[in-house]
């Protein structure tokens, strides 16, 4: 039983990484008080950006690093609507879900079913031999390595320095932080920078490290899960590990179900990752207690002079 789920835990935790990357940028984003519902177009665009770098260089850990700057580029069309213009945050992130994806699709057609150097699983020393938990957690990719670290230093830098609890209060009491002289909307920019960045290093995630192959509307959805699980965790770096894995448990199942030729027709299986996400969704709105969403979430702050 335990040679059986191993395979399957390995893979959940690869499928979910993507997902992680992009849900932490979501929750880095939300904690300054904007709302970025282009989750999904910051990580097409940066899944086609790192492809194309990764072709082009034959380095993917430049590709990896410019994809998330082109996620950065990306959201910053967001930040210039909503902060700079006032602009409505749900229409401007629809907005540039449409654009990222459009753009990435067009831009990508003549490079469907190509390959580029990417990154392959690196045993960790020592770790990687312990059982179950050394090949599900330490044979992984360095990608995944990279988010054992995020989280645990943006709760960090969230509770515990200057600019993360400067970056809260932007959130939570816009006026406030503003009478006590932070620049709310510096914060602001912040949050949605930082926030991109890692989307794009989401998508990059899938060109680079689970695929190395382009196909047009490579992130199938997966920043729409990202949103739903900024809810389902509470807005808090921890739990999205737990969610994130959950729902890359849910795809790797649904791949190997589908690759063993089971008799549940393909249409259901492909459901199953985006019913998981209302069930989240439904659940986190019955689950009030201990949530730590922005008090001024969405709420748009005029620029002060």
């Amino acid at each position: 039983m335990i040679e059986i789920l191993i395979p399957l835990l390995a893979a959940a935790v690869q499928s979910g990484t993507p997902i992680l990357y992009a849900t932490l940028g979501e929750i880095f984003t939300e904690k300054s008080g904007v709302l970025n519902l282009g989750v999904e177009g910051a990580m097409i665009v940066g899944a086609l950006t790192g492809f194309v770098v990764a072709k082009v260089t034959g380095n993917p850990s430049v590709a990896f690093v410019v994809a998330g700057l082109s996620g950065t580029l990306a959201v910053s069309i967001h930040g210039i609507v909503c902060l700079w213009f006032q602009g409505n945050q749900v229409v401007s992130g629809l907005a540039l879900t449409i654009l990222g994806t459009g753009l990435a699709n067009y831009l990508g057609t003549s490079l469907v079913g190509q390959s580029a150097p990417g990154f392959g699983p690196m045993p960790f020393p020592v770790l990687s031999e312990i059982p179950v938990v050394g090949p599900v957690f330490f044979n992984q990719d360095p990608l995944v390595y990279i988010t054992y670290i995020i989280p645990p230093l943006m709760w960090y830098f969230f509770n515990n320095t200057r600019y993360g609890l400067g970056l809260r209060a932007a959130g939570e009491y816009p006026e406030a932080a503003t009478a006590a002289g932070l620049n709310v909307q510096a914060y602001r920019w912040v949050g949605i920078l930082v926030g991109g960045f890692f989307m794009g290093l989401g998508g990059a995630y899938l060109s680079l490290a689970y695929t190395h192959l382009w196909t047009n509307s490579l992130t199938g959805g997966r920043g729409w899960i990202a949103v739903a699980l900024v809810i389902f965790a509470f807005w808090r770096p921890g739990r999205a590990v737990f969610g994130a894995y959950l729902f890359g448990g849910i795809m790797a199942m649904q791949l190997r179900m589908q690759a063993s030729g089971t008799a549940l027709p393909s249409s259901l299986l492909l459901m199953l990752p985006y019913t998981l996400t209302i069930i989240v969704l439904v659940f986190s709105s019955w689950w009030k207690g201990a949530t730590e969403e922005p008090a001024a979430l969405g709420v748009n702050v005029e620029p002060t002079e």
